[in-house]
């Protein structure tokens, strides 16, 4: 009896062939928490990929493109030494260089106010 009942509950094609039940479909939480961890990894490590383009035409070469593409988290990037965005303009708000900037400048004319004093002074 148990036999019969396994058959019957198995679908097969006009060949015989066994169809898998939808309700034994793909696990989809099973492949999101594996592309997690497959991010994570990628990022807590880091992946640098390179490659070089070379177009040549009778031996001379005309054209060269390098590529270096780093793909990791910024605290990874940092720890590598790499920040050039936070000193960028384009991407940064610039806030921390004004201010650097601003002490810089009120450094210079202290000194000039101090040369001036003493010109006058004499």
């Amino acid at each position: 009896m148990s036999e019969l009942t396994s058959q019957s509950a198995t679908r097969r094609t006009a060949s015989g062939i066994p169809v898998p039940s939808r309700a034994q479909g793909p696990d989809h939480r099973q492949e999101s928490t594996n592309l997690a961890d497959i991010l994570e990894r990628v990022l807590d490590k880091g992946v640098v990929i390179a490659g070089d383009i070379r177009v040549n035409l009778l031996d001379i070469e005309l054209l060269t493109i390098k590529i270096r593409l780093l793909v990791a988290s910024v605290d990874k990037a940092r720890e590598m030494g790499i920040d050039w965005w936070e000193h960028d303009p384009t991407l940064s708000s610039g806030e921390r260089d004004l201010h650097e900037e601003n002490r810089m400048l009120r450094e210079r004319i202290g000194e000039l106010e101090a040369g001036r004093t003493e010109e006058d002074g004499s």
